[in-house]
């Protein structure tokens, strides 16, 4: 709960108390506040209590923790019974780029000797983008669509 608290705060925030408090009512003001802590944390656990038995005995492993989404997707990584284990390790990104490149440059090699004989593939299936485009290539403008 108080992690990121680290101890010039801890001396900071006891100074504190025992300057709004004084040192005569600090100790009451601790067992108060220690008291509905404790009083909380009763409340929310009959709580989860009740949640429990109410849900049946399906859910009697149910866990709070749970509901966590990080918890919850780190418990059924670990969790097999779906398979994801070997969904994962059967998954090999360096392989399917290896097949990817290697198909590029088969088709690459495979279009050259087409564009000696002066083809419609002859630049590899590519568009030149640099030439002007013929008068009938163009579709038709309409001025009062625009």
């Amino acid at each position: 709960m108080f992690n990121d608290v680290g101890p010039l705060e801890l001396v900071t925030l006891v100074v504190l108390a025992v300057l709004v408090f004084g040192p005569d009512k600090l100790p009451k003001v601790i067992q108060d506040v220690m008291r509905t802590i404790r009083k909380i944390r009763e409340f929310s656990e009959s709580a989860k209590q009740d949640i429990r038995s109410e849900l049946g005995p399906e859910f009697k492993d149910f866990e709070f923790e749970d509901l966590n989404p990080k918890t919850f997707i780190r418990k059924q990584l670990d969790n097999d019974d779906l398979g994801l284990k070997e969904i994962r390790n059967g998954f090999d990104l360096k392989k399917e780029m290896a097949e990817v490149t290697e198909a590029v440059q088969t088709y690459d090699s495979d279009s050259a000797p087409s564009a000696a004989n002066g083809s419609p593939g002859a630049s590899g299936g590519r568009v030149d983008m640099t030439k002007k485009p013929e008068e009938d290539d163009r579709p038709p403008f309409d001025a009062d669509a625009t």
